[in-house]
């Protein structure tokens, strides 16, 4: 079955970095795009970066563009999220996910931004 397993995330101080991964399996990782989203509490989800299969074309948010970078290691079967300069408003549970005809979400990794 697939799974999506995130991990990283933690307690930093404004204008320091954190690295999240997202560990795959049971589907063909190379294969699928796959994304970051994040909540902050009260609000809606809100994607946050997203790479490409093969070609590993990124995209970003506004808000975080400059400061975060998505990658992927194929052979590891990992998604990373690099998060650099975070701010308070970078608060949130950042999950995982893999598009397609089916969706799948990690349960998330919760990023807290605070001095």
């Amino acid at each position: 079955q697939v799974q999506l397993v995130e991990s990283g995330g933690g307690l930093v101080q404004p204008g320091g970095s954190l690295r999240l991964s997202c560990a795959a399996s049971g589907f063909t990782f190379s294969s699928y795009a796959m994304s970051w989203y994040r909540q902050a509490p009260g609000k809606e989800r809100k994607l946050v970066a997203i790479i490409t299969s093969a070609s590993g074309i990124v995209s970003y948010a506004d808000s975080v563009k400059g400061r975060f970078t998505i990658s992927r290691d194929n052979a590891k079967n990992t998604v990373y999220l690099q998060m650099n300069s975070l701010k308070p408003e970078d608060t949130a549970v950042y999950y995982c996910r893999r598009g397609g005809h089916v969706e799948y979400w990690g349960q998330g990794t919760q990023v807290t931004v605070s001095s």
